[in-house]
């Protein structure tokens, strides 16, 4: 299938590993021009060079914190002075810390809220003005089946993510009008550097080792086994090209069938 991503530009933030680095790969290997973002610049050198090597494409490499309220706005400025222009965005953060409700001050709850909601609103707000330019606009933020499916232990990612849902699915209702495409992708557990370190978390907790826990979550899945980052960029590379064009305002589970609601 042609997803008629070719030449077009995209920013990924949080790509410098992980998820957001596999969906950089993916829309480089369909042809688009990227800018990868992360808070390690060494981190980012290395994932843009991997990339480059192993698509040809041209990436740019924009380091800082989307943490940091005044970061957004040189990310996107920084991403057209790159390019031109801006036709398709990821929002994308590493999660907060595993935790107990009572374990978790105000301050760490407030980072929590800049980490998995205000940094998609900013980085949206910002780059709304170039979006509204593209032909084929479209914003994917990623978030957490979590939403659907609280996970134990993780009050702040089951807290948090959901206000970035309700954002996704507002904004694909006011700006469907404009052309601009709005979806969120939620994944389940993904054999990522961020799920280790969570699982590491449990194995501590539990007296057990970080194999044995991999093992019991893919128990969770009918297919019996956590996804690959590679399985999970495949569906928001689709979602997030012209190919998915009257798509917006969804909310796709990518989890292996780990959420047992039906809808």
């Amino acid at each position: 299938m042609d997803l008629k991503v070719l030449g077009k530009s995209a920013l990924i933030t949080g790509s410098s590993r992980g998820l957001g680095f596999a969906i950089a790969l993916k829309l480089a290997e369909e042809g688009c021009k990227i800018a990868i973002n992360g808070r390690s610049e060494e981190n980012l050198l290395r994932a843009a060079e991997e990339i480059r090597g192993r698509t040809g494409t041209s990436v740019g490499i924009i380091p800082g914190d989307v943490t940091d309220s005044q970061f957004p706005k040189e990310l996107i400025q920084k991403t057209i002075g790159l390019y031109g222009g801006l036709d398709l965005l990821v929002t994308n953060a590493g999660g907060p810390p595993a935790g107990s409700f009572e374990s978790f001050d105000d301050d760490t709850w407030q980072h929590a809220v800049d980490l998995s909601f205000l940094s998609h609103m900013r980085i949206i707000r910002e780059a709304l003005p170039y979006l509204r330019k593209s032909e084929c606009a479209s914003v994917l933020t990623m978030t957490s089946y979590s939403v659907k499916q609280p996970i134990p232990n993780l009050i702040l990612s089951n807290s948090i993510r959901s206000a970035t849902i309700g954002l996704t699915k507002t904004l694909a209702l006011e700006l469907g009008g404009e052309g601009i495409r709005f979806n969120s992708i939620l994944p389940g557990w993904t054999k990522t550097e961020r799920v280790i370190e969570l699982l590491s978390y449990r194995a501590k907790t539990n007296n057990t080792t970080v194999e044995e826990e991999i093992q019991k979550q893919a128990l969770n899945s009918p297919l019996g086994r956590m996804a690959s980052p590679e399985e999970l960029a495949n569906a928001a590379v689709f979602l997030l090209s012209p190919a998915a064009s009257y798509i917006t305002g969804v909310m796709l589970t990518v989890d292996g069938g780990m959420y047992k609601g039906t809808y």
